[in-house]
């Protein structure tokens, strides 16, 4: 099975994970980047595409199509934060974070959806999301609506693609080892790893093994369905 399989945001981190992770399946994969390439990779395709840029993401599934075919699978995950609390985030801020995390992966998915559809061969699409959109987090007001709105898009998605054998899943990862930490100081840190079940960081390739199997034929009767993979971190929601 070789599929066309795009990934937004998978030039490092979570994305970059499940892209390798795909490519080794022996899919075609192609991941999205903002600013910085994802490492040399030749069993990558890498495309530079602004994802809240509805003409750009036009553009790119153009440009995917030419070189792999009609995207079969995508992976929506594509994310930034921008961490301010409440009183102190002004309006440019929090529009960024909702174009570029909600909107970025509407402007995909919905072009996506309407490949499968033509394509008639049915189709995988998972938002990556995360435990902050469900539990909230401070300074992550913006942040969170983003990541709690892919859930909803998501179920509805599912109920409207359903009928072409397209499903769509959410992943919400927890605290998880990549860049988007980096400015979390020590003790900040490490208080959130104590308020976590299994103490500990996720690596990446933890998270891209769940959002894989969503991809795969194993979970071709799982639509609208959503995993925290967190370490227990949202237990009860």
């Amino acid at each position: 099975m070789s599929r066309s399989v795009l990934v937004t945001g998978g030039n490092k981190g979570i994305g970059l994970a499940v892209a390798q992770a795909l490519a080794a399946d022996g899919d075609k994969v192609a991941v999205t980047y903002h600013t910085s390439p994802p490492p040399p990779d030749e069993t990558l395709l890498a495309l530079r595409c602004d994802v809240t840029d509805e003409a750009a993401v036009d553009s790119l599934f153009k440009q995917v199509k030419e070189k792999h075919g009609p995207v079969e699978v995508l992976v929506a995950c594509a994310g930034i934060t921008r961490d301010r609390l409440l009183m102190r985030m002004d309006s440019a801020d929090w529009r960024a974070v909702l174009e570029t995390n909600l909107s970025g992966a509407f402007h995909a998915a919905k072009l996506a959806a309407k490949a499968m559809v033509i394509g008639r061969k049915g189709g995988r699409i998972v938002l990556v999301s995360s435990v902050a959109g469900l539990r909230g987090e401070q300074g992550q007001v913006a942040y969170a609506a983003s990541k709690a709105g892919l859930l909803g898009m998501a179920r509805s998605m599912a109920r409207e693609l359903g009928s072409y054998s397209i499903t769509v899943n959410v992943v919400a990862p927890g605290l998880t080892k990549t860049d988007m930490i980096a400015g979390l100081k020590e003790q900040q840190l490490q208080s959130m790893i104590d308020g976590i079940p299994l103490r500990r960081l996720a690596e990446p390739a933890e998270i891209a093994s769940v959002i894989r199997f969503f991809t795969s034929p194993a979970a071709s009767y799982a639509t609208g369905a959503f995993i925290a993979v967190d370490g227990g971190a949202a237990t009860g929601h």
